[in-house]
């Protein structure tokens, strides 16, 4: 790591001093991290008695798939490993001494909250509360490995008697309880929970290691459909894929919070499989909008009911839809996701092998569903329009009476949205105070939703201080929405703010620290300010509440990338439109973007050595220095990116941040190990980000990247939660699409990275307002009321929104950004993104986008490979389109085989297009098909 910042700091010839300074801040960062470890909460643990019967022994069971490890007392599982690799284990086995004491859930226990006819309380009742062991149950069954009485581990006055079976069935494992009414009377089941214990503690465990060793899970809430993909964080197979044993639905996928095992940034908490849950809808979520229809059953005095899971095993991620249907199980493929804008005509398509009985839309006309032709005859399709705003639910059932549900968000059209975000921005949130003694006047500040109001002070200082992703997100979501969709109104408050604010206060403007970009700008210190500048409501004590040297502190890099992607927009803006900023010169806002980046290098060089959120910047002002023949500077800004790509090419999972485990510099790490053809690098990072970034049939969950702590540095709701489309939905999806860009027959790689993009607007509101994220819990299932860190998600959305054409041999063409209609002699695509900017046809491998005009549709011919695009008129702003042609194949760009049709002037890559009153249609051609 050394080695690493020297190497840095030599390559810009820094003096002596500031190689001092580099290396004392490395200094502290050591010792800051080595404190935080010092405290390890794992310690209480120690100290409680072990109640699980570990020194009763263990019984071990090989079954086709798995080796299953039982605590012989408590008949728990103590490992489960798949019999391809069992050094690894998908449960927390390597912990089970320390979390086995009462209270912490393991595989195989259950939750219930019951309460007889006649009684108006639930009472709880669970296995993992008070240990005691279990009764064996004795049978000659074969294929049942181990049976258990549980009612010694259970609260003498439960009037229910259960017993628990590991077994096997159709070749796969399975957990099954038997519960039977002992009483004389109906019992009601108001919530029974299955608690899904697998390992996602990385507490103390080196990168190499949460890698090697751990797992995140993702559920599918989909009632009798539902299923819980486990997969590794490599993102190698083999993935466990936990479905329904029986009538098993998975209805909610509730928290266990009460369970003792310390939760943090490095282990994010368990879950349990609800399969039904009345008696949380009426008390711990009674304000939220669940999933499912939260439900309740009844057991007649004397009867039995059954309820399990099966553990199914697939040999890859991309795998998992391909167990479910070989193993008889729905899967459901919608195209192009499960975010609707209401003017897209979307697909689903469904394999199951009963035929469809009915289908329920909630709330009612939510959503228009009517079928139509399959390509292939194992799918039912049906087209998919999004009608009413907000959460919908598709309820399907089958011949059979299986229940599946798929949940949708309606949103408006993106060009709308996006309007309706931008406007927002610049009204709701924008700031204005000269007397403001922070210097924030003409700014895009921080937003409180639930208040209606702007946050001008929190004791998190970077919220109200206009820097760190929670502080800068506002302003920095502002300027990526006029590189998508400019309006004249807004960019003129933008440049005053570039002008005014940003530069010379955000980020230094002069002297030593010139382009170093500060903490916050907003800090406490009550003792150099006037009385009444900071409210007295407020908490101030707390780390958080930086002092003014504190937030004027330039060392984190994580800072650059806003800022640089506001000098770069202003160039864009600049360069290739006309009359657009009137203020700076375009050459003005390149070199500031260009300097913000090597001041990054200089001023932050800790923090430099790992991938940062936005880090596709870079590349975007790099290429874009190469195109304006600025050569020098970018070879230095290439060098300096070089050599962070050699140091993490030397790193088994360059993926480090801030936390002990992130999600943000693969975008980074992904972008400059392809660029400089470490292709190894770039696969590895690609199989990492899809080991926490699923598919699955829920717009919550569907190109969801993994994130559960950034509410506390930038929510309004401050918890360890796991975030339903944080930023890392959005910046993640980035290097997915430029590696289905690379590798167009993989079309769950699309379908993944597209579901982040949408993902990344889902949180939008009617009226314009970005979340931080949207809350995952079934107490709450809602947007955060802070606008905190959106910008980086957008940024995402900002940079990759595109409309991709393809074809699969089983679901036939599909249009993702688009309404597709085939016709005899040509695939035709109305564009329906918000940028209009981007198009790329997989079947072609072709890649065009705009620098300045818009696309209005395309048309390709699969048999001649010719393709028409149809232009938007030009605007006062945008006299011409500037249009690419590019073909990307693995490992880099190649010179395309498709050319304009007749003569065009190329400037800086680009060919320069004139624009008219009416829409212009281009033809492009292949040359290797003339």
């Amino acid at each position: 790591m050394f080695q690493f910042l020297y190497r840095i700091i030599s390559a810009q010839k820094l003096n002596y001093q500031l190689v001092r300074f580099s290396f004392f801040i490395l200094a502290l960062c050591f010792l800051n991290i080595d404190n935080t470890y010092g405290q390890d909460p794992w310690k209480a643990l120690e100290q409680r008695q072990s109640t699980l019967g570990l020194e009763s022994g263990v019984s071990t069971y090989t079954t086709p798939d798995l080796q299953l490890q039982l605590v012989k007392a408590s008949q728990t599982v103590g490992s489960l490993k798949p019999n391809t690799n069992k050094q690894f284990d998908f449960t927390p086995g390597d912990r089970l001494k320390i979390r086995s004491s009462d209270g912490m859930y393991q595989l195989g226990d259950i939750d219930l909250r019951l309460k007889s006819v006649g009684n108006a309380d639930w009472k709880n009742y669970s296995t993992a509360t008070k240990r005691g062991a279990v009764i064996p149950i004795q049978n000659s069954n074969k294929t049942i490995l181990a049976a258990a009485d549980l009612a010694a581990t259970l609260p003498a006055d439960i009037p229910l008697n259960i017993q628990r079976y590991w077994e096997v069935a159709d070749g796969h494992l399975v957990l099954l309880f038997k519960l039977k009414n002992k009483s004389n009377k109906i019992v009601e089941i108001g919530s029974l929970g299955i608690p899904m214990i697998f390992n996602n503690i990385m507490q103390g465990k080196s990168l190499e290691e949460t890698h090697a060793e751990n797992v995140f899970y993702d559920p599918y809430i989909g009632m009798d459909a539902g299923y819980l993909q486990v997969t590794r964080l490599n993102g190698h197979g083999p993935a466990l894929v936990v479905v329904p044993f029986g009538k098993t639905p998975f209805e909610a996928y509730n928290p266990l919070n009460n369970d003792p095992t310390p939760r943090g940034i490095d282990f994010e908490g368990f879950y349990e499989w609800m399969v039904c849950s009345k008696a949380y809808a009426e008390n711990e979520w009674k304000n939220a909008e669940p999933w499912n229809t939260p439900t309740s059953v009844k057991i007649n005095p004397g009867k039995t009911i059954s309820y399990g899971v099966k553990f199914l095993l697939a040999d890859s991620i991309k795998g998992i839809e391909h167990e479910l249907a070989k193993n008889k199980r729905p899967v459901a493929v919608g195209i192009p996701g499960y975010v609707l804008p209401q003017d897209v005509n979307a697909k689903l398509f469904l394999n199951y092998s009963q035929a469809v009985k009915s289908v329920q839309v909630e709330p009612e006309g939510a959503l228009n569903v009517t079928t139509t032709l399959s390509a292939e005859s194992k799918w039912k399709t049906y087209n998919v329009k999004g009608v009413t705003w907000g959460r919908a639910r598709l309820t399907i059932i089958y011949a059979d009476g299986l229940r599946q549900t798929i949940n949708y968000k309606v949103i408006k059209p993106e060009t709308e949205l996006v309007r309706d975000f931008g406007h927002f921005l610049t009204t709701k949130q924008w700031y204005e105070n000269k007397s403001d003694v922070f210097g924030r006047d003409q700014s895009v500040i921080t937003y409180d939703y639930e208040k209606k109001q702007q946050i001008t002070q929190d004791n998190r200082a970077w919220i109200a201080g206009l820097s760190d992703e929670a502080g800068a997100g506002s302003w920095l979501g502002a300027m990526m929405k006029e590189f998508v969709q400019p309006d004249k109104a807004e960019v003129d408050k933008l440049e005053r703010f570039v002008d005014h604010t940003l530069w010379g206060n955000i980020q230094h403007s002069k002297g030593d620290q010139k382009y170093g970009v500060k903490k916050s700008v907003f800090y406490y210190q009550p003792d150099s300010l006037p009385k009444g500048t900071y409210s007295d409501s407020i908490r101030w004590k707390t780390w958080s509440a930086w002092s003014h040297k504190d937030a004027n502190d330039v060392g984190r890099s994580y800072n650059y990338p806003h800022v640089a992607s506001a000098h770069w927009v202003m160039y864009r803006l600049a360069r290739y439109h006309t009359g657009l900023v009137s203020g700076q010169t375009w050459q003005w806002y390149l070199d500031n973007a260009y300097q913000t980046t090597m001041a990054m290098i200089t001023k932050a060089p800790y923090y430099v050595q790992f991938g940062q959120m936005e880090g596709d910047i870079f590349f975007k002002i790099l290429i874009d220095l190469k195109a304006e023949g600025w050569d020098d500077k970018a070879d230095l800004l290439e060098k300096a990116m070089k050599i962070r790509a050699d140091h993490w090419r030397t790193l088994m999972y360059p993926f480090g941040s801030e936390m002990p485990w992130d999600s943000t510099g693969q975008e980074e790490v992904y972008l400059w190990s392809e660029y400089f053809g470490y292709l190894d690098k770039a696969q590895i990072t690609i199989d990492a980000i899809l080991g926490y970034m699923p598919t699955i049939p829920n717009w919550g969950y569907n190109g969801s990247a993994r994130r559960y702590w950034d509410f506390l540095y930038g929510g309004k709701l401050q918890r360890i939660e796991r975030q339903l489309h944080h930023y890392g939905s959005g910046i993640n999806a980035i290097p997915i699409l430029s590696e289905y860009r690379n590798k167009p027959n993989d079309l769950y790689l699309l379908r993944v990275g597209y579901g982040g993009v949408m993902g990344s607007i889902a949180n939008i509101t009617q009226d314009g307002f970005g979340s931080a994220a949207f809350h995952s819990y079934p107490s709450a299932l809602k947007i955060d009321g802070l606008s905190g860190d959106y910008g980086p998600n957008f940024f995402g959305y900002a940079l990759n929104t595109a409309t991709y054409i393809t074809h699969d041999k089983e679901l036939g063409w599909l249009a993702f950004g688009g309404n597709l209609i085939v016709k005899p002699d040509a695939i035709n695509v109305e564009i329906t993104t918000a940028a209009k900017s981007r198009i790329y046809i997989a079947p072609a491998g072709l890649w065009l986008t705009l620098d300045a005009g818009t696309f209005k549709s395309v048309s390709f011919n699969p048999k001649t490979g010719k393709v028409n695009v149809l232009l938007n008129v030009a605007d006062q702003y945008t006299p011409v389109a500037y249009l690419h042609i590019q073909h990307p194949i693995s490992g880099g760009n190649r010179i395309s085989p498709y050319k304009l049709v007749g003569s065009s002037k190329v400037e800086r890559g680009a060919y320069v297009i004139k624009l008219g009153d009416k829409p212009l249609a281009v033809d492009i051609i292949n040359r290797n098909k003339l």
